[in-house]
């Protein structure tokens, strides 16, 4: 494809240029003389002043990765600097090539590219590494946006496929928590690994061996769950095997519990319940009881009954389970914490939110899934437990549609990461930390519900599904931008590209 020049002189919005590359990428060449399937890789390169040119993977030449073929067969004599590169799969991170070929993370910092967004994130060990090298040298990496992500994954199931069963057999890069998560610990071995812990991996995995075989031992050795110890050539577990699979991981890790609490808001003594085993077996154990405690919980009085709706318990496992995979485990002391009230269920996560993601990410429900804990994540994959397209954004996102809550509230309270779920919709306003919606009657907090579901709306959007008019609908957003719950996505108010977009709240 030869550049395209842009008739406006300027860059279009971001989501223009990430559908271009998905097309690119439909357009890959899988390499002929490679038993393992190539990944199919789009990419976009955007000038400043708006012209762009895509590129797919082995468009020039065989194996040839889509940023490559920008960045060197197109344009090597041309100034780069303060050029955008959208690109399908996060680039490869250093390492990745042999010498003297570079990695795309790499020639992206080298060319002074300003800005990089990316799909999926790089789960071949051997290739991994590309957005934190970028950030390292100041390039400014962004996802795309989650609800992308799908169909990235479709397109290139056959090569996540092989990843998966490569990783198995190399050993998966260490998590980014710092500590001693990756190695194995003194005073250790493999009787302190949970029976029922392991039989439930070797289960949901659905591997064909015991789960004291010698089979299951190589295959957490090739996971870099267990180490070998040379001199008494005994297997030892690290620290995040005994984080997944241990008797009691608390011995090691005195943080790792989930505290629990239910106040039943009618004089009833408080419940509470501490879950301190394999972390593989604590979704499932939380599950059972929140669905125990969750109905004597609710607001009994005549004022609430018809408006209390059941709170689904998977979407409280789902939030425990993300709260597991990605909280800091370096955080001495901080558990994480579920707290249920007639008002509201509040989960609380040690840490803050990860890059690539932030605040704003999670509280949009944009996140992607970039784990803080990678080989706890990648267990908890391979086991079926986890939402691997985004941290539970889907689930927080369809909060209204599939189960007509209200949808959640997302803050940052050092050192917790919070997760807040009105029980009702009359409870937002007290649940909520953005005091702004107290002004909002309840119409106008059904349209803003509606409009954090959709990111973005114009008013023509706005009207139509509430069946308003325009003057009642261009009330309603004028006074969400008023109070800053809004602003608008930078396009002059007269122009029919013109948005209302929602403002986060950090």
């Amino acid at each position: 494809m030869a550049i395209i020049k842009s008739e406006t002189g300027k860059r279009e919005l971001p989501r223009f240029y990430m559908e271009l590359a998905i097309k690119a990428m439909k357009d890959s060449i899988d390499e002929k003389n490679k038993n393992n399937p190539s990944p199919r890789v789009g990419a976009v390169l955007v000038f400043p002043n708006g012209d762009y040119d895509t590129a797919c993977r082995g468009e020039l030449r065989e194996g040839d990765h889509a940023e490559y073929t920008l960045l060197d067969k197109k344009y090597r004599t041309d100034d780069l600097t303060g050029c955008w590169i959208f690109a399908t799969l996060e680039p490869c991170g250093p390492g990745a090539r042999n010498k003297p070929k570079l990695p795309c993370s790499e020639r992206i910092a080298n060319a002074r590219i300003e800005k990089v967004w990316y799909g999926l994130q790089e789960l071949n060990s051997n290739a991994s590494g590309g957005n934190e090298y970028l950030e390292g040298m100041q390039v400014e990496t962004n996802p795309f946006d989650s609800d992308l992500h799908n169909e990235l994954h479709t397109i290139n199931k056959k090569f996540e496929d092989w990843v998966e069963v490569e990783n198995t057999k190399t050993k998966i890069v260490g998590s980014t928590s710092n500590g001693s998560l990756n190695f194995a610990l003194s005073n250790t071995n493999f009787s302190l690994l949970s029976k029922d812990a392991l039989k439930y991996y070797v289960s949901k995995t659905k591997k064909e061996y015991s789960w004291d075989s010698d089979n299951l031992r190589t295959d957490l050795i090739n996971k870099n769950l267990l180490e070998v110890n040379k001199e008494t050539q005994e297997v030892e577990p690290t620290g995040n095997c005994l984080l997944l699979f241990g008797d009691n991981p608390r011995d090691k890790f005195p943080q790792a519990s989930v505290k629990a609490k239910v106040d039943y808001g009618n004089g009833k003594e408080p419940d509470v319940q501490s879950f301190d085993g394999a972390l593989v077996l604590i979704p499932k154990q939380i599950e059972d009881w929140v669905r125990k405690v969750l109905p004597e919980s609710m607001d009994r009085s005549e004022f609430s009954r018809e408006k209390k709706s059941n709170f689904p318990p998977e979407v409280i496992r789902e939030v425990v389970i993300n709260a597991l995979v990605h909280r800091n485990y370096d955080l001495d002391g901080a558990k994480i914490q579920i707290d249920i009230t007639p008002d509201k269920i509040e989960v609380r996560s040690p840490g803050e939110p990860f890059a690539p993601n932030t605040l704003s990410d999670l509280q949009n429900f944009t996140a992607i899934s970039y784990a803080r804990n990678k080989q706890i994540a990648y267990v908890f994959n391979l086991m079926r437990l986890m939402e691997e397209s985004g941290l539970g954004m889907d689930t927080f996102k369809s909060m209204r549609k599939n189960h007509d809550l209200p949808l959640p509230e997302i803050s940052y309270k050092k050192p917790n990461l919070v997760v807040a779920f009105p029980r009702t919709f009359d409870v937002i306003k007290k649940v909520s930390k953005n005091k702004a919606l107290v002004k909002l009657n309840d119409e106008e907090l059904s349209g803003y519900q509606w409009i954090r579901e959709n990111g973005e709306v114009s008013k023509k959007e706005y009207a139509e599904h509430f069946e308003f008019d325009d003057k009642k609908a261009l009330r309603h957003l004028n006074k969400m931008k008023k109070e800053g719950l809004m602003g608008d996505n930078g396009k002059p108010a007269t122009s029919p590209n013109y948005k209302y977009v929602i403002n986060s709240d950090d």
